[in-house]
């Protein structure tokens, strides 16, 4: 593109509002403008000069203010909507089953909660679609500081201090009027505003005082800082760096720990200890008065173990690791992770004790034990017996089309159907056994009953591991540097400078608290014998209430 060349003789980069050298406005609007727009000191930006390749329209398109806030609020709507329904960390279901989660999704919220589930949003910030605007958004921050800070950073370090009277004339805050010394009141001005501990840089009758240049940088560092953090987010999505897993792990159970590859953990137990009314103080007595109990202690003691290196693939040769018990605030930590005890269930039915009568003498035949978890087909009891298990649901939930239902492979309510083998029936009586209901196609001679149960507790633990938790750090960190930068302090600039004769030249300039700034000009105004000066915003405020009364 053409250069632009001022009457100054200066050749500024085409695009450039204000002369690089001597301020002149060289656009049509900024010359028929009475104040000119100081954001970015009228340099040229990419985005507004280069508008032919493809790469130009990118970068114009992600250089936008309006579509980087159309970014925002897509992420802001879309976590909003994350929101509506359980993700999948809290769904109480085999989370690693696409066909479980769809179908809890569906039973508890029907055709929105289908729709939830296949558009991503039950596993929202590890979608790929999040993590397509996480990256948009960051692209759209970078190019759109890019764009902004380079020229700036350009126009600042080049601006010089003697500048065209129609610069000054076009600054808000301006002022004009005849010194009886000139000279004498640059002198004073100068020696003012380094008491006031302004940078002072003077050139043939000209002052420019500038102060607090550093918080133009503000929003930048700020940009670095959000732009650091985003780029820690989406860390997350890469194996090894992120893992925020759960786990429910039944006493005596030995489980491969989710998120950590190769180490198993083994439930030896879990404690949990309350409270007595002896041992609690005056304030906890009375919790207990009101509540019943308060707990003091949820533990897990657990072994870890690890796979050898050695091993097979699909073998089982572990090595143990250590013993540790597991306490509320004091995770088991091991090659980075940690797991913390956040959760339990009390009471789990582990197996069932039955045993087969015949009803009209009360004759047993023996007992037998159902392991819930894994049950047996066939049960071979006394004088010939045998107990057949020919339908094990383990959590009973009703009949459908016929047939038995089981909501969930946990055994919180089972029920099965017996087969019962006798001497004197060898085809077999079949029975429908539940807790609290027995059914039978016809009467029985025989019948199935309950002895006794065992159970066990089940602790809900919770695996972390993050590798970004300093990324995200610094980024914070980094982000608030850039809002205190931008936020407690104001870019102020003064230029001082002789006109025709013993005409002063006033202006200024700050990109917020004008009021400070006007302030600290009436100060050296006072000081120096300047010229008054007029702020225009406070005149157009003042025409404006004028044309409203009228």
């Amino acid at each position: 593109m053409s250069k632009i060349k001022c009457q100054c003789g200066h050749d500024n980069p085409f695009g450039t509002v204000l002369c690089e050298r001597c301020g002149r406005p060289l656009t049509e609007e900024a010359k028929k403008s009475e104040v000119v727009d100081m954001r970015y000191e009228g340099s040229a930006r990419r985005s507004q000069t280069y508008k032919r390749s493809i790469i130009d329209k990118v970068w114009n398109f992600f250089s936008s203010v309006k579509v980087g806030v159309g970014i925002i609020l897509a992420v802001l709507v879309t976590s909003a909507i994350g929101t509506l329904f359980p993700q999948k960390f809290y769904v109480p279901v085999n989370q690693n089953s696409g066909a479980e989660l769809l179908a809890y999704y569906e039973r508890l919220y029907g055709f929105v909660g289908t729709l939830y589930y296949k558009l991503g949003f039950y596993d929202m910030y590890n979608s790929w679609w999040f993590k397509t605007l996480i990256g948009m958004l960051g692209t759209s921050i970078i190019i759109a500081s890019v764009d902004r800070v380079i020229p700036l950073y350009k126009s600042l370090k080049k601006q010089r201090t003697k500048r065209h009277s129609s610069f000054m004339r076009r600054q808000r805050i301006y002022g004009e009027g005849q010194s009886v010394d000139a000279d004498t009141s640059l002198a004073k001005a100068e020696e003012k505003l380094k008491s006031m501990k302004y940078n002072i840089k003077t050139e043939d009758g000209a002052i420019l005082a500038e102060k607090y240049r550093f918080s133009r940088w503000g929003p930048y560092v700020n940009h670095t800082g959000l732009i650091i953090f985003l780029f820690g987010v989406l860390l997350r999505g890469i194996p090894g760096f992120y893992v925020d897993e759960t786990m429910w792990i039944r006493e005596g159970e030995l489980r491969a720990i989710p998120g950590a590859p190769n180490y198993y953990l083994e439930s030896k137990d879990f404690i949990i200890e309350t409270y007595s009314k002896e041992e609690a103080d005056e304030v906890f007595g009375q919790a207990i008065d009101r509540v019943g109990t308060i707990v003091k202690t949820y533990q897990t003691d657990v072994s870890l173990y690890k796979k050898k290196e050695d091993s097979l693939p699909g073998s089982t040769d572990l090595e143990h690791i250590k013993d540790y018990p597991i306490i509320v605030n004091k995770p088991l930590k091991f090659d980075g992770y940690n797991i913390f005890q956040m959760d339990y269930r009390l009471n789990e039915l582990k197996s069932m004790t039955m045993q087969l009568i015949e009803k009209e003498t009360g004759k047993s035949f023996g007992q037998f034990t159902i392991n819930l978890d894994e049950p047996e087909g066939v049960y071979e009891l006394n004088d010939g017996a045998r107990v057949d298990l020919i339908g094990y649901y383990a959590d009973y939930d009703g009949v459908e089309d016929g047939e038995p239902v089981s909501k969930s492979p946990i055994p919180n309510n089972p029920a099965f159907i017996f087969n019962m083998i006798t001497p004197e029936k060898p085809q077999g009586e079949k029975s429908f056994v539940a807790i609290r209901q027995t059914l039978e196609t016809e009467e029985n001679a025989y019948q199935v009953k309950f002895v006794s149960a065992e159970t066990r507790d089940i602790s809900g633990l919770t695996i972390r591991k993050d590798k970004t938790l300093y990324i995200l750090l610094l980024g914070g960190i980094i982000f608030m540097i850039g809002v205190i930068q931008g936020s407690y302090w104001n870019h102020r600039r003064i230029w001082i400078q002789k006109g025709e004769g013993n005409q002063l030249l006033l202006a200024a300039h700050t990109n917020k608290n004008w009021f400070s700034l006007k302030k600290e000009l009436d100060a050296v105004k006072d000081f120096a014998n300047l010229p008054s000066y007029e702020d225009r915003q406070d005149n157009e405020s003042s025409t404006e209430e004028e044309e409203g009364e009228k």
